[in-house]
């Protein structure tokens, strides 16, 4: 019998100011924690552009080397959108601190391991591993923030913390060109990208290994092994029916873009299925209907953010026809937003709270100022004759500043308007949801990419998705925002 979660909320009276905390130490590690699973999903991005631009590796031969790119990727987040409910779930179970670690480990060494693949199967099979595992980190991350926070800075905290996400994905763009020169001198050219594979591997379980030691009072081998294994039979499980799904579209000769919509048709069929399964137990973060809007709107985030974050480099490189370092550094302006975009967006969101705003209303003021930028680079895009390295900078950081910033404020929400001892089931359900978009959108701008010879479609279309979810997120109903007595939100 699986024991109780042990994250409950200190209870520690309110101090000045200031100080040290003990909340501070945790959102600290758990930054380390998203900036090395982003970086290990991150640089798959780059190295791809850097196969296609070089002509090496599985890659070399293909007849549509931006679509089989594409799909590479979605099928990452195919298996990291299938772990994320059962990730949350079994946290609620297990302990939250106990599936992070899981998470981080399984990371690492899956990493590792993508480094040692030869061919195309083996590279993707090994890709859905280690997106099973990271699918794991975000709703127990988030959810023990929630946890442990006070509620009068818990936006921030996840601001904060999520701030890796973006220091992760910015140092795979601009440190892959590097790790790649490290490879060349130490195997052959054809072989090099290998090295970024196996540094961020070893960086992920030193960070594991880090939390282990800080969690250790509240960790026990035997719920770790476990959480480990029944995280691990989900996994086996969505591994098989991603891989399938492959395989049968392979042998189909269809699309890549067809295979990517086959995988999301598998997500939502899961979906369906827990639905059925586990309907009532799962009833109040399932059929709430706010809630459910929220997820819906998650899809054009992770549409956007791995989007940009997956082809920048390629994105800016076809533009400005500069060189893969040039293009790595400029793309690196987009994830680097997000350092500032996510602290100040959790500081707002909870200084607005206490000011009587809505974090509603703060989530549509910022998706609309990155509608308006990312329109705006899409114009630049298509109209500029030799769009300027510098103009493309900073149009991503601009339009990536708001969109970094909204995610904190989306994540409080969803805290307050899921049932308290369900948060974990909640956020795992709003990023399956909502990684559809992450799923599709490598794959369907490399189909564009290689259908159109340029990435103004693709740009358009992000940006036409940006305005849907701006739609979408207009219609929650969400808590009232004025505050309790205290300072903090009732």
């Amino acid at each position: 019998m699986a024991s109780a979660p042990r994250d409950a909320p200190p209870g520690v009276p309110a101090r000045p100011p200031g100080r040290w905390r003990p909340w501070h130490t945790l959102w600290l590690l758990l930054l380390l924690g998203w900036t090395v699973s982003a970086a290990d999903r991150a640089v798959t991005g780059p190295v791809v552009t850097w196969m296609i631009d070089n002509g090496v590796g599985f890659l070399a031969e293909a007849d549509r080397p931006h679509a089989l790119g594409g799909l590479i990727g979605g099928l990452f987040f195919a298996g990291y959108m299938l772990t994320q409910f059962p990730g949350g779930y079994l946290g609620d179970r297990y302990g939250h601190r106990t599936l992070l670690v899981i998470s981080l480990f399984w990371a690492g060494v899956a990493t590792l391991l993508t480094g040692f693949t030869g061919g195309l199967v083996a590279f993707i099979a090994v890709r859905v591993v280690t997106g099973l595992g990271e699918g794991a980190f975000y709703s127990n991350d988030r959810t023990l923030i929630t946890a442990v926070t006070p509620e009068r800075h818990r936006s921030l905290g996840m601001g904060v913390v999520i701030t890796g996400l973006s220091i992760g994905i910015t140092l795979a763009l601009v440190l892959t060109p590097h790790f790649i020169d490290v490879g060349k001198a130490l195997l052959p050219d054809i072989e090099a990208w290998r090295m970024a594979f196996w540094i961020l591997g070893a960086a992920t379980l030193l960070v594991a290994a880090v939390l282990t030691v800080w969690f250790r009072a509240h960790l026990r081998l035997t719920v770790l092994c476990r959480a480990a294994l029944h995280l691990g039979a989900y996994a086996a499980a969505a591994l098989a029916l991603v891989m399938a799904v492959y395989a049968v579209g392979d042998w189909a000769e269809l699309s890549e873009l067809w295979i990517a919509l086959l995988e999301v048709a598998l997500a939502v069929g899961l979906v369906l299925f827990a639905l059925r399964r586990k309907g009532e137990e799962l009833g109040p973060v399932l059929k709430n209907r706010d809630l459910f809007l929220l997820y819906l709107a998650n899809i054009a985030i992770l549409w956007n953010l791995w989007f940009f974050s997956f082809w920048s480099v390629s994105i800016v490189a076809g533009a400005a026809h500069s060189s893969f370092m040039n293009s790595a550094l400029t793309a690196g302006f987009n994830a680097g937003a997000g350092i500032l975009g996510f602290p100040v967006g959790g500081w707002l969101s909870d200084h607005g709270i206490r000011r009587g705003w809505g974090r509603k209303q703060m989530m549509l003021a910022f998706t609309g100022a990155q509608a308006v930028l990312t329109i705006a680079f899409a114009w630049y895009l298509a109209a500029a004759a030799a769009p300027s390295l510098w103009a493309m900078g900073a149009l991503l950081f601009s339009a990536s500043v708001f969109f970094n910033a909204l995610q904190p404020v989306g994540h409080a929400l969803t805290a307050e308007l899921a049932p308290p001892g369900m948060r974990g089931s909640a956020f795992g359900m709003e990023n399956l949801i909502g990684e559809t978009g992450a799923v599709l959108s490598p794959a369907v701008s490399g189909v564009l990419r290689d259908g159109t010879g340029a990435w103004h479609a693709a740009v358009w279309l992000d940006a036409g998705l940006v305005v849907a979810g701006l739609l979408v997120l207009s219609r929650i109903r969400s808590p009232g925002a004025a505050p309790a007595p205290g300072g903090t939100p009732a």
